[in-house]
């Protein structure tokens, strides 16, 4: 496969408005990289900027060390799986599989022999004489897949694959992506607004926003270590409480509560004492037994654990609401109340939105 590398990369459109900003990433061979964030992040054009489908306003694209900023797309040896299937259909499952190889005019045995491969991998084998109105969204998902498969390209490229899909095939299409991954280590640019394929496929995570990138790191990083508030918002189902709270003289003095602070905690926030700063804790982080009483809004029992809603010492204003993901099966009712703890906390500064480290 290949390595590629996105250097200061900007897109700055006719009108003035900026998509992307200075983006940086160096992708090595055989790895699975996942762009992520909200709709309108960037980056979608960025992937359409690496798949030479939007021009690069400044920066560098190089493939292999080989530069291929201008290069015309036709010219990049990338594949390009996107969220509408884009088959053709009056075109059989085989036809489609072995258009790109036809346009070529290769060896019909070879294009046969790869056609037949590429089912097999996908599962697609007794399917190949079919029209793709035929068949599901996720066969359908499968074989614009087969179809960048066959073409043997250096950078498979996904735009929300998956994005069409219903939930259960969501996630048996994700599954698919990631064994396919796996057999062929091939190298992947994949983009998503889902944080669950995110956390499942990468590799490596870069977290989007505003066409900026927020963040680079495993999925792990990016859910334990997140580097602002905005990745720690984002990252994560359900997401992160926030409180606002003031650094004390070994404690954390909160609206709604009064957090200690360990010796290490406090070695840490050192130089905040006296000021503002953001307490993230999240859901899965908290658990019964503490001191901080929150009073039950709803009660939501998913089987091995239970999410409760509610809101710190029976306050109504949005500040106090909080989200805890406890241990079992919960039997709570609205009106009830319970004592928490929070057993992993971040910190975070509240004028930049870093992580305090």
């Amino acid at each position: 496969m290949a390595n590629i590398s996105l250097q200061h990369l900007d897109k700055i459109y006719d009108n003035n408005v900026q998509a992307v900003y200075d983006f940086n990433l160096d992708v090595k061979d055989g790895e699975f990289i996942v762009l992520v964030g909200p709709s309108g992040c960037g980056k979608s054009t960025t992937l359409r900027m690496v798949a030479g489908l939007e021009d690069i306003s400044k920066g560098k694209l190089l493939l292999d060390g080989k530069d291929i900023t201008t290069a015309p797309a036709k010219d990049r040896d990338m594949a390009m799986v996107f969220q509408n299937y884009a088959l053709y259909g009056h075109m059989t499952i085989y036809e489609n599989m072995a258009f790109s190889l036809t346009l070529r005019k290769e060896d019909p045995n070879v294009i046969h022999k790869k056609v037949l491969a590429a089912a097999e991998i996908l599962g697609l084998t007794d399917q190949l004489n079919k029209k793709p109105k035929q068949l599901s969204g996720g066969q359908r998902q499968r074989v614009a897949m087969g179809r960048a498969i066959v073409r043997s390209p250096k950078i498979f490229l996904f735009d929300e694959p998956l994005s069409n899909l219903d939930a259960k095939l969501r996630g048996a299409t994700r599954r698919e992506i990631l064994l396919l991954h796996k057999r062929m280590n091939a190298t992947m640019l994949y983009v998503t607004h889902d944080q669950t394929e995110a956390l499942t496929l990468a590799d490596r995570i870069v977290c989007m926003s505003m066409g900026h990138v927020q963040q680079v790191g495993t999925p792990l990083e990016l859910y334990d270590t997140p580097a602002n508030l905005f990745v720690a918002s984002f990252i994560g189902l359900p997401p992160m409480n926030f409180f606002d709270v003031t650094v004390g003289d070994g404690e954390l003095k909160g609206k709604y509560f009064t957090y200690k602070l360990s010796d290490a905690q406090k070695a840490l926030l050192g130089s905040y004492k006296g000021k503002d700063i953001v307490l993230g804790v999240r859901p899965e982080d908290i658990a019964t037994g503490g001191d901080i009483k929150v009073d039950v809004f709803s009660n939501e029992n998913l089987g091995m654990s239970t999410l409760v809603h509610g809101s710190l010492c029976g306050a109504k204003t949005a500040d106090a609401q909080i989200t805890c993901k406890l241990r079992g099966w919960c039997d709570y009712r609205q009106g009830d109340g319970v004592a928490v703890q929070f057993k992993k906390v971040h910190f975070f500064d509240k004028e930049t939105t870093n992580a305090i480290r």
